[in-house]
């Protein structure tokens, strides 16, 4: 049986091994630890609070072809040129749908970072170490979006058709008028574009949400809502 799997090691096919049972192990261990630490982080920290699952498949290939990426390729020579490109890519890449909010862009970076830094973290780097940074960065993570910014504030613009409650004295009623007519807890209203032709205005509201009803699109797109 030993000398079966010392064939197979030593078996090349175009100059190449056909299995390291060492460098393969390690592969494999290295991919199951960062997959935990990635899953951790968008399924259980991220998607609990933005259900978009949208992002949640993005994050997750995202993590599995950097990593690979990054593993197999940590030990081939690369040129300036092509590292550059490397970047380059990296560096253009968006949706052309729908602008990326800056908080899934963060994760997003959160994302390729951890799958780098496991893939590329070589024999200089002890498992301690790379264990370490992993928790670090998972638990700053949680400690962020679960505890210090657990409330949230979100924004929404809506429509006014009452003309008169956009004066400055007239505040406190503006606000009375549009909790009453939207149900949310708004605390603070702006002011943004008069229509006296229409006798309209558009305003935006801000609210504390619970973070189960949260949805990270609100923070950089404003749905119109006519408040009639």
């Amino acid at each position: 049986m030993l000398w079966e799997l010392d064939f197979i090691e030593l078996t090349k096919i175009f100059g190449i091994k056909l299995i390291d049972y060492e460098d393969f192990l390690e592969l494999v261990l290295r991919f199951a630890f960062n997959m935990f630490i990635t899953v951790w982080i968008v399924r259980y920290i991220y998607y609990p609070i933005t259900k978009r699952k949208d992002y949640l498949f993005t994050y997750l290939l995202f993590s599995v072809i950097v990593f690979f990426l990054c593993q197999l390729l940590s030990n081939v020579k690369l040129g300036l040129g092509f590292a550059l490109g490397m970047f380059a890519i990296f560096g253009i890449i968006r949706y052309r749908t729908d602008p990326i909010p800056i908080k899934e862009m963060t994760y997003l970076f959160v994302v390729i970072g951890i799958s780098a830094i496991n893939g590329l973290a070589n024999k200089k780097v002890s498992y301690m170490e790379l264990v370490f940074t992993n928790i670090i960065i998972a638990a700053i993570t949680y400690g962020l979006e679960k505890v210090w910014l657990l409330k949230h504030e979100s924004r929404q613009t809506v429509i006014l058709e009452k003309i008169e409650l956009i004066k400055p004295e007239n505040y406190q009623k503006l606000l009375e008028d549009l909790r009453e007519r939207t149900g949310l807890n708004i605390h603070r209203a702006e002011i943004g574009r008069i229509d006296f032709l229409r006798d309209t205005a558009r305003v935006r509201v801000f609210y504390y949400e619970d973070a189960g009803a949260y949805s990270s699109l609100q923070e950089e797109t404003e749905r119109r809502t006519e408040v009639d």
